[in-house]
């Protein structure tokens, strides 16, 4: 008898505890995370610390870029540190579900895919998906790419572009596949190395990295009929607050001017977004 009520006992009990994490899941997931983040005067922005020159890690060991600068000057405002955390990029929303950081921050274009499990802020920086290729290869448009292999990274707008639109660039490439990399800085040494002969790209990594090299005579930039792309931060769907917060801060970052002093600190150009 005393074993049959001790074990209704336990069954109780982890139904209770199965009950309790449930509701905990539930309430971490309908959390407004602005008043944790004002409370502990830190955000937790994950990044790709090799995508040039939005974030990336200088030869020093030190972050920077052009999101770095727009992350800092935002969170300014509200006395608050960035802490920036180097994460799979692939895995970005993975990491934002478990609270790992509280914020996708790093060249974040918005696609329909993404909103569905991602609220994005206002978009602040125009982007393109472009075709690099070295110029010996005499590659000058997509459908130059015919049986050549082609080089993406996991996980970006870039490859979401590829897969969304295959008769663009994806049905002239080998076997109809690219190779994917981790990162942008892997696929352009394969890409000098004729290990690809063409990479997809953002326009605004291409562009910088091209600038930076010895031998930038040497690439060819095609631009094909992909859709421009806004860039804007990622956030959990319940984060309305921290929405607000980021979209009043650049409001008054773009009307001052500073949005635009760090575009052509970066780019050389002004591609910011009117923020209204």
């Amino acid at each position: 008898m005393r074993k049959k009520i001790v074990s209704a006992l336990l069954a109780i009990l982890i139904i209770f505890s199965a009950v309790s994490l449930t509701g905990c899941s539930r309430q971490s997931e309908n959390t407004d995370s602005w008043s944790t983040i004002q409370r502990r005067k830190k955000v937790i922005i994950g990044l790709d610390d090799s995508f040039v020159p939005m974030g990336f890690r200088a030869k020093s060991g030190q972050l920077k870029g052009f999101d770095i600068d727009l992350a800092r000057a935002v969170f300014k405002k509200y006395n608050i540190k960035v802490d920036f955390q180097t994460i799979d990029w692939s895995m970005n929303a993975t990491e934002l579900r478990n609270h790992t950081i509280d914020l996708i921050w790093n060249g974040y274009t918005i696609t329909p895919q993404r909103k569905k499990v991602v609220r994005f802020s206002s978009p602040y920086l125009l982007n393109k998906q472009i075709l690099v290729t070295m110029k010996k290869d005499k590659i000058t448009s997509f459908a130059g790419m015919q049986g050549k292999v082609l080089g993406v990274q996991t996980g970006s707008s870039g490859y979401s572009s590829l897969e969304s639109d295959p008769s663009l660039l994806k049905n002239y490439i080998k076997n109809k596949t690219p190779v994917l990399y981790s990162t942008f800085n892997d696929a352009f040494i394969d890409l000098n190395a004729n290990r690809i002969q063409g990479l997809l790209i953002d326009r605004v990594y291409a562009n910088y990295y091209i600038d930076h090299q010895a031998n930038r005579n040497d690439y060819q930039v095609t631009e094909g009929n992909f859709a421009s792309e806004d860039f804007a931060v990622g956030m959990r769907k319940s984060d309305k607050t921290l929405q607000r917060k980021i979209d009043s801060a650049m409001k008054e970052l773009y009307r001052d001017g500073t949005m635009k002093k760090i575009s052509m600190k970066w780019f050389g150009e002004d591609d910011t977004i009117p923020q209204k």
